[in-house]
């Protein structure tokens, strides 16, 4: 079974034509060293719940608008070599995406999986 990272991240509306350019880009790299599939979704139908939601978890304000991620890899020792090279990649550095979300915020982790249909 394949292996897979999941992010959630807060946006603001303004600024998501500049988060989708940057995933772009990322999205690229990731499958340039060796990622089965780069996924990036916007919230549309994604309330703000009384307990627990996605917003709630991202502390997404009115403004703001939940991006729901994933990459796919062929196991966690695949994945552990594909994001080295991601990392190291030059096409990510710097610090732009910072002007563009709160990367304090964001939610991410890595899961094994055990169902595919």
């Amino acid at each position: 079974m394949s292996y897979v990272d999941g992010f959630i991240v807060a946006v603001p509306k303004a600024n998501l034509e500049r988060y989708k350019k940057i995933a772009r880009v990322a999205g690229d790299v990731w499958k340039e060293h060796g990622a089965l599939t780069y996924v990036e979704c916007v919230g549309d139908d994604v309330p703000y719940g009384e307990l627990t939601s996605f917003p709630r978890a991202v502390q997404a304000k009115e403004d703001e608008i939940v991006i729901f991620s994933w990459i796919t890899y062929e196991s966690r020792a695949r994945r552990d070599e594909i994001n080295k090279k991601v990392m190291a990649d030059p096409r990510l550095a710097g610090d732009d995406w910072k002007e563009v979300f709160d990367g304090k915020r964001m939610i991410y982790g890595g899961f094994q999986s055990f169902l595919s249909i």
